[in-house]
């Protein structure tokens, strides 16, 4: 697995050129977190005509997702449409959600992760029509023991999830380095006849994000307790039982 994680670290020395020392420094993890913008997005949406050698009218297929973003842990819904007119049989309908990965780093590497998928017994004769709903289940819970799949940042007690959507302005698109995660249904299918078979396939984008949460309420004065820093909290905490602790001036 692979993530990006931030961190703020703060230490103390003569100068900053000093090498930091564990005891004089203290790290502070962090997440970073793109929350879903405010719906006025369009549903991706998909179609394409196919024509094929021997056959005299075409395949069309429609592939649409009621909404172009899903949450985490949510299920993904996808449409399928397809008009068989063509002399073709349509069979080995198949439908996939792809992680795509951009590591921006020193060169410009990219991986493409299926991290769910769906394979139908569905086939449509020619001259026949299908229009059926699918279900995908893009989680980290079905990936855990699959190599080279991009990971939210994750703190020490909290589990993680897929790598969420990067959302990044276009101005600023050039200078951004790290990951640049991105996702799109596939949807493949098998045309065969007398002369031979093809492969169709048709695919839309859409995000994966968290849902923008509630506007945090005003905490009332006594829900916050001050404490006074005490030199004390710190002996066998960060110094540990066998470590020599500095004396106190």
């Amino acid at each position: 697995k692979c993530a990006v994680e931030f961190e703020v670290k703060a230490f103390c020395g003569e100068n900053q050129d000093e090498k930091i020392d564990k005891q004089s420094s203290v790290r502070l993890a962090i997440r970073k977190i793109q929350f879903s913008p405010e719906s006025t997005e369009v549903a991706p949406l998909s179609e394409m005509t196919f024509e094929f050698l021997m056959s005299e009218e075409p395949l069309h297929v429609k592939l649409y997702l009621p909404k172009e973003t899903f949450y985490h842990g949510e299920p993904l819904k996808a449409n399928v449409e397809i008009r068989n007119s063509s002399s073709r049989n349509i069979k080995n309908i198949s439908l996939s959600v792809e992680q795509v990965t951009n590591v921006v780093l020193y060169s410009n590497d990219k991986y493409v992760k299926s991290v769910a998928k769906e394979e139908t017994n569905d086939s449509v004769p020619s001259g026949t029509t299908l229009k059926k709903e699918y279900t995908l289940y893009p989680l980290l819970a079905y990936n855990k023991e699959r190599r080279g799949i991009a990971l939210d940042g994750r703190l020490k007690h909290e589990d993680t999830n897929l790598a969420s959507s990067s959302i990044v302005k276009q101005e600023v698109l050039r200078e951004v380095q790290g990951m640049l995660v991105s996702y799109k249904v596939v949807l493949k299918m098998t045309a065969s006849g007398t002369v031979g078979s093809s492969e169709v396939s048709l695919e839309v984008p859409f995000k994966l994000m968290h849902p923008k949460p509630e506007p945090a309420k005003e905490s009332e004065p006594d829900d916050m307790v001050f404490e006074d820093f005490k030199r004390a909290f710190l002996k066998g905490a960060v110094y540990g039982d066998d470590d020599e602790s500095p004396t106190e001036a």
